[in-house]
């Protein structure tokens, strides 16, 4: 009886590794995620879904788009950068990021106020300038894209030397949170991605319709990025995140 039974305990073990083997879930990635912090909350919040339903951990940096971007050019390591579309066709261009690019989302600019002040008037573009005129001092990150956008709509409405002259110098958006709850700066811009989860701010008005700039974020992976990094770019795609990108301060871009 014992001979007979153990050709036949050794087949149904192996069935069972078998089986156990099938069942495991395949190898968990690394991505590595140098993205504008215009995305910061967009991403923050997906990645965690993307992590629990795949396993893969999303690492990211967030920074200055032109200064993630500078970094890549000088050969730092990534799987998905979340950058600007034109910033992203040049590093395509330079062979230093895979096409095609992916246009994830966007978002308005808008104005920053320490939490608990009044709204702004900003009804018309006029209401707008007499804001900016009259606040005290203002703060945003002159070498980012909103602060690009910003600096040519004063110059577009003629204050630019104004809005100069009353700049409190901030080189990341951390440092334009800080001196707007901390007083040192009166109004903030900023995309209102950011705005939003500031700690001790509050979106005090949008750009209007007329001058407003939208700051797009699209996706593009590394060329040895793997398929992981592709997935995940997928996923703030896809359909099925619209709810996120929208509590967040963000949009779709219209076809």
């Amino acid at each position: 009886m014992r001979l007979t039974l153990r050709p036949l305990a050794l087949s149904l073990a192996l069935v069972a590794l078998t089986a156990l083997a099938s069942a495991a879930p395949a190898r968990a990635d690394d991505i590595r995620v140098f993205s504008s912090v215009a995305m910061h909350a967009v991403v923050e919040d997906l990645a965690a879904r993307f992590q629990r339903d795949t396993g893969h951990r999303v690492i990211a940096t967030f920074g200055v788009a032109a200064t993630l971007k500078g970094r890549i050019e000088s050969g730092e390591s990534f799987d998905l950068a979340i950058l600007t579309p034109a910033q992203l066709d040049d590093l395509i261009k330079q062979s230093k990021a895979a096409g095609p690019r992916m246009v994830i989302a966007r978002s308005a600019m808008g104005l920053m106020v320490k939490a608990g002040a009044p709204k702004l008037d900003v009804s018309s573009v006029d209401a707008f300038k007499r804001t900016i005129l009259a606040a005290k001092s203002l703060a945003y990150v002159p070498g980012s894209a909103s602060g690009v956008a910003f600096l040519a709509t004063a110059k577009q409405l003629g204050i630019l030397q104004a809005v100069e002259s009353k700049t409190q110098a901030s080189t990341v958006a951390d440092d334009v949170i800080a001196n707007v709850t901390s007083g040192r700066a009166e109004v903030g811009i900023m995309p209102v991605s950011e705005i939003l989860p500031a700690k001790g701010a509050s979106l005090g008005g949008l750009f209007p319709a007329e001058v407003q700039t939208y700051i797009v974020m699209a996706g593009a992976v590394s060329p040895k990025a793997p398929k992981a990094a592709q997935d995940f770019l997928a996923f703030l795609t896809a359909r099925s995140s619209d709810a996120v990108i929208t509590a967040k301060g963000m949009e779709r871009v219209p076809q």
